[in-house]
């Protein structure tokens, strides 16, 4: 997985649409998610449960139907940053990101010497077991992985200027929940506090040359933010999406199905 580009991806402009994993990890979910048009995964660690040996094990099967991941560490701790890279992400998105210092940190642990304190491992799954020399292992990593902002609280939006700026980062992306949360508005998306404050960090991302990230629960949703600047879009997840669709047919099977008394 460590062939995809994912620094220079972050850094296209366009729309890439992919959905969410936190329940289901069987073979077939990479090659699913491809067949119906994903340009990439998000996998989540922080709310799903899974664990690294879980990740390894997902990422295979997206590795196996080229496409691109990207995985949120349950925190952002270097060792789990490492771990995360390890097993083969092609980007992370660390979460509660809320100064520069600690944007710096993240993108060091993302990154081989000299450009960072990633630890050295090779021939394992993150360059997909070939092995090599260290150097150009190290300057491929170092050139493909991405290091992606997760800014999820009102000191983050405070500091989004010097985050945005911090060299190394490759993208920003909007913890919805958590900011609504922070700005003492929870679910309230459309409220101006929180608008504003998601606005900024789209703006901040723009004029550092990034592309922005949103998670959405709609197409509409989704379009709406792209037509605002979001690049990144991720809509749903696994469960989400398996459980509105059961219940829009049994709805429907329900709806159509005409009565009949006890004798039929």
């Amino acid at each position: 997985m460590m062939d995809v580009n994912m620094r220079q991806a972050l850094r296209e402009r366009g729309l890439k649409v992919g959905t969410g994993f936190l329940e289901f990890d069987t073979p077939g979910v990479g090659q699913i998610a491809k067949a119906a048009g994903a340009d990439y995964a998000f996998v989540d660690m922080e709310h799903s449960g899974f664990g690294i040996e879980t990740i390894k094990r997902v990422l295979r099967y997206f590795q196996s139907a080229d496409l691109p991941t990207v995985v949120r560490p349950p925190t952002k701790a270097t060792h789990h940053i490492g771990q995360v890279l390890d097993a083969g992400a092609n980007a992370v998105l660390v979460p509660m990101i809320e100064t520069a210092d600690e944007a710096r940190d993240a993108v060091q642990a993302c990154r081989y010497y000299p450009d960072g304190r990633r630890g050295a491992a090779l021939g394992i799954a993150h360059d997909r077991y070939r092995g090599g020399s260290m150097a150009e292992t190290f300057a491929a990593a170092n050139q493909n992985v991405g290091a992606i902002m997760l800014i999820e609280s009102v000191k983050g939006v405070e500091n989004i200027a010097d985050i945005a700026a911090t060299d190394g980062v490759d993208g920003l992306w909007v913890g919805a929940f958590d900011l609504s949360c922070s700005l003492k508005r929870p679910g309230d998306f459309g409220s101006r506090e929180f608008r504003d404050a998601a606005a900024s960090v789209i703006t901040a991302a723009r004029k550092h040359g990034l592309n922005s990230g949103r998670l959405v629960g709609s197409p509409e949703e989704g379009a709406r933010l792209f037509n605002e600047g979001v690049d990144w879009i991720s809509y749903s997840a696994d469960v989400y999406l398996l459980r509105n669709a059961l219940k829009s047919g049994f709805d429907q099977i329900r709806a159509l199905s005409r009565p009949r008394d006890a004798t039929q």
